[in-house]
This record gives C-alpha cells, sequence and structure tokens, in this order.
C-alpha cells in the first residue's frame, strides 16, 4: 500500500532522511521507531506531501505521489495524525472533527461522527466544549478521530503516547489496536519502543535518517542490538 523507496529530504538542503526505505501492507500495523531527532517526523512530512523530497520515490497504492500537495494526498486517503496533536483549541470538538472530513468523505460526515463517538465515547460528552479544555488524553483522542473522519486507507500516527500518563499510554494503544481491527492500515511512529513492538506485525528502527534496523516485531523485541539501544540491557 506506502512504498517508500530510498527516500532522501531535509530543509534548507541539509538532508535529515538518507536514503530511507519503508513499506506498509494493507490492513497491517506498522511501528517506525527511534529516538527524538532521528528523522521520524521529517519522514511523515515528506509521506504527507508537508516538505518536498530530494531524491527517492513514495507510492501510495502504486501510485506515485512525491511532488503531490497535501490536500491530494489526503483525498487519497493518506492521513496523517500529526505529533503535538495541533487541534484547533478555540473551536468545538465537533467542529474538530467535522474539520477532519473537509477534503474528503464530507458526504458522510454523520455516518463517520457516530463512528468516531463509538470508538471515543468521552468525545460525545464533550462536543460542545472547546477543543484547547480537553485533557492531553482526550485531545489525542480528538486527533485521532479528526483523522478518521476522512475514512483514510492509511493513517500516520506521530507519537500518540507524549506527554500522556503511563495508564493513558495503555489506554491509547488499547484504542489504537481496536481501530486497526477494522482493517485499517497504521503506520505507527513512537518512542514508545516496547509497546509498539507488542501492537505492530513489522517494525523499522531509525537512526540519523536511515533504517538500521528491520523484521517482524516479535524478532526486533528478542534482538540484543535493540535491548541494548533503547533498555540498557
Amino acid at each position: 500500500m506506502l512504498e517508500v523507496r530510498d527516500l532522501v529530504a531535509g530543509y534548507g538542503g541539509v538532508p535529515i532522511l538518507r536514503g530511507l526505505s519503508l513499506d506498509v501492507q494493507p490492513g497491517e500495523i506498522v511501528a517506525v521507531l527511534g529516538a527524538n531527532g532521528v528523522g521520524k517526523t521529517t519522514l511523515n512530512r515528506a509521506i504527507s506531501g508537508l516538505i518536498r523530497t530530494t531524491s527517492g520515490a513514495i507510492r501510495f497504492d502504486g501510485a506515485p505521489i512525491s511532488g503531490l500537495s497535501a490536500p491530494d494526498i489526503v483525498a487519497a486517503g493518506l492521513i496523517h495524525v500529526p505529533e503535538g496533536r495541533k487541534i484547533f483549541p478555540n473551536m468545538s470538538v465537533r467542529e474538530n472533527l467535522e474539520l477532519g472530513s473537509y477534503r474528503r468523505a464530507r458526504s458522510n460526515r454523520a455516518t463517520n461522527l457516530e463512528r468516531v463517538f463509538g470508538i471515543f465515547p468521552r468525545l460525545r460528552e464533550r462536543t460542545g466544549q472547546f477543543a484547547g479544555t480537553l485533557s492531553g488524553g482526550e485531545q489525542q483522542m480528538l486527533a485521532i478521530g479528526r483523522g478518521l473522519m476522512a475514512e483514510p486507507r492509511l493513517i500516520i500516527m506521530d507519537e500518540p503516547s507524549l506527554g500522556l500518563s503511563p495508564l493513558l499510554v495503555e489506554e491509547m494503544f488499547a484504542l489504537i489496536s481496536r481501530i486497526a481491527a477494522e482493517g485499517l492500515a497504521v503506520m505507527l511512529v513512537e518512542q514508545n519502543v516496547m509497546q509498539s513492538l507488542e501492537l505492530a506485525a513489522r517494525a523499522y528502527v531509525l537512526e540519523n535518517g536511515a533504517v538500521v534496523m528491520a523484521g517482524s516485531a516479535d524478532d526486533l523485541k528478542r534482538d540484543p542490538r535493540l535491548m541494548k539501544t533503547y533498555l540498557g540491557m
């Protein structure tokens, strides 16, 4: 479904991604793991059309999307839930959700709104509340719900557990598992290594803008290099 090949991208002529390649197949959860500054967010922004790539190729459902605008990529069904939630704080929960269907699936807005409320019941309870007054966990639910309003075929989630308490992290990963169980492909971009590997089928580990480890989640959990790098063991 998503193919990234030899991708080079960065800012101001300085490369952040250095020949990165990865794949996401239909219906699977793929984790992209790494510490701050390794290029995870740059990768997301390049795939989503928010920055231009220097070289390499990005294909979605067999079609090249490098060079397409962000709205055109959204229209194709590739949805990016950004790091830091990026909700509209002075708009209501409902208004934030409805904006998710601005470019795609507008005719199904009412149906998709009910679907989101079914996944995130707390958002239904706060429909008219300003988004900026929600808790951190509720804001993350809102950001994901807004992405689901566009009927994604693949959804990129950038650090969905960032800033959440351990209990809310558990809840968030359970909700992501539920969403993926409906057949939605998920690219989960995270620093939370072990919980991401529990959820994902496959994973890529990034360092310095390149993939340094890749394989099944089960294999990577047992890899001593991963244990040493991220767990100090």
